[in-house]
């Protein structure tokens, strides 16, 4: 388990994380979502112990990861700004990896670098963007670290390669217990694959969930009623938005106790139908309740 408390960090006097507290459990996979400059890079760098906290703690499983080597060889990361040594080719870079990492599995590596028709023998500065990231996070998956940080985690690579990707870091988390913890900027692109996220705003988590919970929790719904109805005439029902468009009322609710189709079928609507909310449209209500606009913090 990770646990994060009153962590800050400035550069140039600049405070990119302000007492940040965040506790991300272990064999998950955790999104962090944040805008460009909302410092989700300087918190995956905290707790790797690339840099160091101003304030506050960083502990892995109740230890301090900074200058800690043991627990460094449990963990990988994989920034935004990838680095390989000059002149290496794949494979040099699974030898590297190997000499890093006891656990270092070469053959997978192999067959996922065969997988994704990737030359072992070709110089990685040659390749693509795209081509680049797979390699990055190939070298990654066959180390069975028990930590894996992937930071804009799916930047430059095509649907098809992200799907595949997604479906070996799931296979990973499921099959190894694997942690993993992987940012972006774009929400849609971690729906499907996370635990948990966790939205990063102006040096704090502003707020976070299990994924599940808020699916299972809120609803669209759409209804109409003969008589002409207000957002008054729905007592007992937790509204978080209420629009109307000539008869048909849209309501987005929340319902944790699942009580709210008996509540409404009391009402003797017309109409009533559930629609499924996407993970964005969930965000935007949340933060239209916490006082902020969506647009404002992705």
């Amino acid at each position: 388990m990770i646990q994060i408390k009153d962590v800050s960090k400035s550069f140039n006097n600049v405070k990119i994380l302000d007492k940040l507290n965040c506790t991300i459990t272990d064999n998950c996979i955790y999104g962090l979502v944040g805008a460009n400059g909302s410092g989700k890079s300087t918190l995956l760098r905290l707790i790797n112990g690339i840099y160091k906290q101003e304030e506050g703690t960083i502990t892995m499983n109740g230890e301090e990861l900074f200058n800690n080597a043991t627990l460094k060889q449990k963990i990988v990361f994989v920034p935004d700004d990838l680095f390989f040594y000059p002149g290496y080719t794949l494979k040099d870079m699974f030898q590297f990896y190997q000499a890093l990492y006891p656990r270092f599995d070469e053959e997978y590596a192999v067959s996922l670098a065969k997988m994704f028709k990737l030359d072992q023998n070709r110089k990685i500065s040659t390749f693509s963007k795209g081509m680049k990231r797979q390699c990055a996070l190939i070298a990654s998956l066959a180390t069975n670290a028990e930590y894996m940080f992937f930071d804009e985690t799916f930047d430059g690579l095509d649907p098809v390669v992200r799907n595949t990707m997604k479906k070996l870091i799931a296979k990973k988390m499921s099959e190894q217990n694997t942690t993993i913890i992987m940012t972006s900027h774009n929400l849609r692109e971690l729906e499907d694959i996370c635990d948990r996220l966790g939205l990063l705003y102006k040096g704090g988590i502003l707020f976070e969930s299990e994924i599940d919970n808020l699916k299972t929790n809120m609803y669209k719904v759409q209804i109409s009623f003969a008589q002409e109805k207000k957002k008054e005439d729905f007592k007992g029902i937790d509204i978080l938005s209420f629009k109307k468009v000539g008869s048909i009322i849209t309501l987005v609710i929340k319902d944790e106790k699942k009580t709210s189709r008996k509540i409404l079928e009391k009402m003797k609507p017309v109409i009533l139908d559930y629609l499924p909310l996407t993970l964005e449209e969930i965000f935007i209500y949340e933060m239209e309740v916490l006082g902020y606009e969506f647009e404002e913090i992705i």
